[in-house]
């Protein structure tokens, strides 16, 4: 038996989790891994050394037992002793915030149910009929090419879209969000752009403070949990980074195996089932810490270790054969498990749905417009993300906002004014709207 921790062994110098080998082939990274026990040693950053959790049965264990181990970060012994170097780019996603990924105990169940609470009120048939105007404002801009990034032009701004709408932004809000969060996801001076978006949900607090409104940031407001200005915030930032991302990486791998030989007449409940499974939007998170030394299926897991939990690896477990079979709901661990499960499962499954729906119904002779071989997954160790879906369509009439609304937008480009209208009336540079402030614009809200 190995009674040794992932230190003792040592992450290797080339972890396989990075490169594109892994973000290609992931399954051969757990499957080597789960050849030595249930879990292993990984580098998630250089000089972030971790152990992987591929067996399903130990993922339970930790997921489920908040006694032995803990979502807060504080509890990681190299990061309180200073051996994490400060910009060390798996911080954003491990290091604590006072959200309820990130508690335990008492603290965590007060902001777990003002979060519940708030996202149990939402109007899943409203959320679908927003999910459908809102894919007909992106598919109007690329329908008439025949040609899209399906991933860059929808995938990813449909979310922030969503998001904004269930936080009731205001158009410049909406618009400041929703450059800042894409800006972080992409790694494009995440610094300023996580200052951005820490003002711009502060200001959405404090709007809600004055204004309530029919959203998910007034209820979070008036919730009796007495959530503080800088809670709100969290629970925002939280809300918003753990569903744009997954919900990007959900549309489009969803959207893929439809398109792949294997997915060939798959319905989408079912296409969006096997990529659950098979590949879960968000691969390998839910870190952990061992409040004490911790045997787990005889892996030593040193007390303030950072466990992470591989959702794929615990999916493809041989031992769950028979649930795999027959694709039972019940058994995979993308949405996780135990008291930090995810609370948004239904909006987050009806969101998805709606917008491949509204793909295929919208796009005729919908296709790859590479082979799959040739497409790019990106690198990283926590997500299963494309890069890119570039596809072909038959082209068509950029009327579907048109037939829903009755608006007609101005041509793309509008005639140039004379000189002495110019001369006459001279104009400030207008700040260009963003998609959240164009969308208000043709729905009139």
């Amino acid at each position: 038996m190995d009674f040794t921790s992932a230190a003792d062994r040592g992450a290797p110098a080339r972890c396989p989790m990075h490169g594109a080998d892994f973000a290609t082939a992931p399954h051969d990274v757990y499957d080597t891994l789960r050849a030595q026990g249930p879990a292993g040693p990984v580098e998630l950053a250089p000089g972030v050394e971790a152990t992987l959790v591929v067996g399903h049965e130990a993922a339970l264990r930790v997921l489920q037992n908040d006694t032995l181990f803990a979502r807060d970060s504080r509890h990681w012994s190299a990061l309180r002793e200073g051996r994490i170097a400060p910009d060390s780019p798996v911080l954003p996603m491990m290091m604590f915030r006072p959200n309820c990924l990130f508690t335990d105990g008492a603290e965590h169940l007060r902001l777990r149910k003002a979060v519940t609470d708030s996202l149990d009120a939402i109007d899943i048939r409203q959320l679908a009929r927003d999910v459908r105007n809102m894919a007909d404002f992106l598919i109007d801009r690329f329908s008439e090419r025949g040609r899209a990034d399906l991933l860059n032009e929808y995938g990813k701004v449909l979310p922030l879209l969503v998001f904004n709408k269930l936080f009731g932004c205001s158009a410049d809000i909406g618009d400041r969000l929703t450059r800042s969060m894409a800006a972080i996801f992409e790694g494009r001076d995440a610094l300023r752009a996580d200052r951005e978006l820490t003002e711009c949900l502060m200001e959405l607090v404090a709007l809600k403070r004055r204004d309530p409104g029919e959203d998910l940031t007034t209820r979070l407001v008036q919730h009796p949990a007495g959530l503080s200005d800088t809670e709100l915030k969290d629970q925002l930032v939280m809300l918003m980074g753990a569903g744009v991302e997954p919900e990007r990486n959900l549309i489009g791998n969803t959207v893929l195996l439809m398109l792949s030989p294997e997915g060939s007449g798959l319905l989408i409940e079912e296409a969006m089932e096997h990529v659950l499974w098979d590949n879960p939007p968000i691969a390998n998170y839910a870190t952990h810490f061992p409040r004490q030394d911790i045997d787990l299926a005889g892996v030593r897991l040193p007390a303030g270790s950072p466990v992470v939990i591989s959702f794929a690896g615990a999916n493809t477990d041989p031992a769950l054969t028979q649930a795999r079979r027959s694709r039972s709901q019940g058994a995979h661990l993308s949405w996780g498990a135990g008291p930090h499960k995810c609370p948004a499962t239904s909006p987050a499954q009806v969101i998805a749905l709606t917008a491949v729906e509204k793909l295929f119904n919208e796009l005729d002779d919908l296709a790859l417009d590479v082979p799959v071989e040739d497409l790019e997954w990106r690198q990283g160790p926590f997500h299963r993300a494309l890069a890119s879906l570039p596809v072909r369509f038959a082209p068509s009439a950029a009327t579907r906002v048109a037939t829903v609304t009755g608006y007609h937008p101005l041509p793309p480009t509008a005639p140039a004014p004379s000189p002495r209208t110019a001369a006459a009336q001279p104009a400030a540079p207008a700040r260009k709207k963003g998609f959240w402030g164009s969308f208000l614009d043709v729905f009139r809200l």
